[in-house]
């Protein structure tokens, strides 16, 4: 899990710094945002602490009809929940006594241009998935027609080449050789790059290609939710290929489960094509279709 400081969000939304320019090194702990509420009001100890104190245009209205005194009150209940730091939302004016109150408490206060709700959402995804649990696994990473899929296999097998064609047939690279996974949620896997392959692929023979300067900007996406772990394995001559599965397979990755097939290669195999089909059955399944599942009914509809 990577660490978020202040400074990071102030760079990330070009906000604003009001006060404590040299504090912008302090840690997030929490992933989401809070709008005070009955926190400005007394010390409840249900209420989560750490968090982000976002201060709208309600909460700034009703600091401006306090006194001095009054609002450092109300500021310094603020404080006792442990803010990393206050963002004042729509550019609005900082009510008196928040500056002079938040220096003495070394709490930085930033302001940006972006509505309440703006705000709230961006930090609140931004934060979550730089605070994500993550993992780095050997693959590639493409969308395929909207869907994340996440191609695994020994090393050699194809999965550059695969990966490739599927760039020419109009689809994304996400990531080659090394796949950042992020768990956003128990049943959201977001796969990305790391940074160092970012548009890139190798090719054997041919070597290292980035697929933007070669192909336009479509051919790369940052990041893509993975719905599909698909395995490219050598053929067996004795292996039963054209089974009719009804039950899902899945892989787990951080207790996170990915449905799970494996497509194998033989000479003259249109992979790619494979794995578009394999994307669009995905879809439909998602949609409420198995074709399995009308397959097995137009047979026992047959028999009896």
């Amino acid at each position: 899990m990577k660490t978020v400081t202040i400074e990071h969000i102030v760079k990330r939304f070009s906000l604003e710094v009001l006060v404590g320019h040299h504090m912008l090194t302090k840690i997030l702990k929490k992933t989401k945002v809070r709008r005070p509420g009955l926190e400005f009001m007394d010390k409840f100890d249900f209420i989560a602490t750490e968090h982000v104190q976002i201060l709208g245009k309600n909460e700034i209205n009703y600091l401006h009809t306090l006194s001095d005194e009054e609002c450092k009150l109300r500021i310094a209940n603020i404080v006792q929940y442990d803010p990393p730091c206050i963002i004042i939302t729509s550019n609005q004016e900082e009510p008196l006594g928040l500056r002079q109150y938040c220096t003495e408490e070394q709490i930085p206060v930033l302001r940006t241009p972006d509505s309440t709700s703006e705000m709230s959402a961006k930090l609140d995804a931004y934060v979550t998935k730089e605070m994500a649990p993550e993992i780095a696994v050997h693959g590639v990473c493409v969308n395929v027609a909207g869907i994340g899929i996440l191609l695994r296999g020994k090393s050699g097998v194809g999965k550059s080449e695969t990966a490739h064609t599927l760039i020419g047939r109009g689809h994304r690279l996400i990531a080659d050789d090394i796949v950042v996974l992020k768990k956003l949620s128990p049943q959201t896997l977001l796969g990305t790059h790391d940074e160092t392959n970012k548009e890139f692929l190798a090719l054997r023979s041919i070597g290292l290609l980035n697929v933007v300067r070669l192909y336009g900007r479509a051919a790369f996406q940052e990041e893509s939710r993975i719905a599909l772990d698909i395995e490219l394995t050598e053929w067996k001559d004795n292996a039963l290929n054209n089974e009719l599965e009804l039950d899902t397979k899945f892989k787990s990755y951080m207790d996170v489960p990915v449905p799970h097939i494996q497509i194998q290669l033989q000479p003259g195999r249109d992979v790619a094509g494979l794995i578009e089909a394999a994307a669009n059955n995905w879809y439909l399944q998602q949609q409420g279709y198995s074709a399995a599942e009308e397959f097995k009914k137009r047979l026992e509809s047959e028999f009896n």
